[in-house]
């Protein structure tokens, strides 16, 4: 009887690294969280054409909308670890569990390969009095808590949480400037336009239109350099000679448990896809920002998203779990 289940085992491993050694042997789901013709959407599309050329089998762009990303996520969590159905994580996933919305953590999924990073942007009024950001921050820790009002996002989100850690680096209470909830930054701007609001945090491409119509400045931008396509808008460290990084993210991720040699795989190809002179034009033509985590690294940068998240969540007073 033992002998029959030793034999029984090594059928079992042996047909399991078969099916690794062979992998793909069939099409590739892509779970996207969000919906078709944003900006998610299209960088999976971009990676999706990429990993096919890769593993030489289609890669299908899936859109599993709801929950503020929580529907596609959670499928991408829930899927079979065979390396069959992967997805393409955003920063909302590092503030589920935090925000009691879903009940699981980044570390129900594999990493894959960090794709992009969209720094946020601290956009104001072309008529502000603020003239730069030591001058916009100096200001709002002077003033009682709602006297200033940002939009462009709801509260909570990556932007919103970007910006909320700037002022934290300086010091001022996060829940300082009162979120006025919009969908998305295209409204938050008639808002600002308009002067119901003082701020927008967001990308710099999403501001092009307003700034192009001299109806909107930046003060600085939240990454490490400074943005190509925008390069008379300093970055923090520029400003107020304090390094600062914040914004969201896009990056593949596959649900836990998947073989590693299927991961190993999906890591290569990703990382070819993602390095490629085609990827970065993509890119680069439609102002999105390059970045780059592979494997582990990009597991890593998980970790320190969701530690960072969960305090800056518990600042503003929206953290629902310890």
């Amino acid at each position: 009887m033992k002998l029959k289940s030793l034999m029984m085992a090594a059928a079992l491993a042996a047909t399991s690294f078969s099916a690794s050694a062979a992998w793909p042997e069939r099409p590739i789901t892509l779970v996207v969280p969000w919906a078709a013709g944003g900006g998610t959407d299209a960088v999976a599309r971009m990676v999706a054409a990429g990993l096919e050329k890769e593993l030489g089998k289609p890669v299908n762009v899936v859109n599993r909308t709801g929950g503020g990303g929580v529907v596609g996520h959670t499928e991408m969590v829930n899927a079979k670890p065979d390396g069959y159905t992967i997805g393409l994580a955003t920063a909302e996933v590092t503030t589920f569990y935090w925000s009691n919305t879903a009940p699981f953590t980044y570390e129900k999924l594999t990493p894959i390969a960090l794709v992009n990073f969209d720094s946020a942007a601290f956009n104001v009024a072309a008529n502000s009095p603020w003239g730069d950001l030591r001058a916009a921050l100096d200001d709002i820790k002077k003033q009682p808590v709602g006297k200033y009002k940002l939009s462009g996002m709801a509260a909570g989100a990556a932007y919103h949480l970007a910006f909320a850690g700037l002022l934290q680096l300086e010091g001022i209470d996060p829940k300082a400037v009162v979120v006025v909830p919009s969908q998305g930054a295209a409204p938050g701007f008639q808002e600002l336009a308009s002067g119901g609001v003082q701020i927008v945090p967001s990308s710099l491409p999403e501001g092009k239109p307003m700034f192009d119509a001299g109806r909107v400045k930046s003060l600085a931008v939240m990454s490490k350099e400074k943005i190509g396509a925008f390069p008379a808008v300093p970055t923090v460290k520029d400003a107020i000679g304090k390094d600062y990084e914040g914004g969201t993210w896009r990056g593949l991720a596959a649900p836990a448990g998947v073989p590693a040699e299927i991961t190993a795989k999906l890591v290569e190809a990703a990382d070819k896809v993602a390095n490629s002179e085609e990827y970065k034009k993509f890119l680069a033509e439609r102002g999105f920002g390059h970045a780059y985590a592979k494997g582990p690294a990009f597991g890593e940068f998980l970790a320190t998203q969701h530690k960072n998240n969960g305090e800056i969540m518990g600042a503003l007073g929206l953290r629902l779990r310890q």
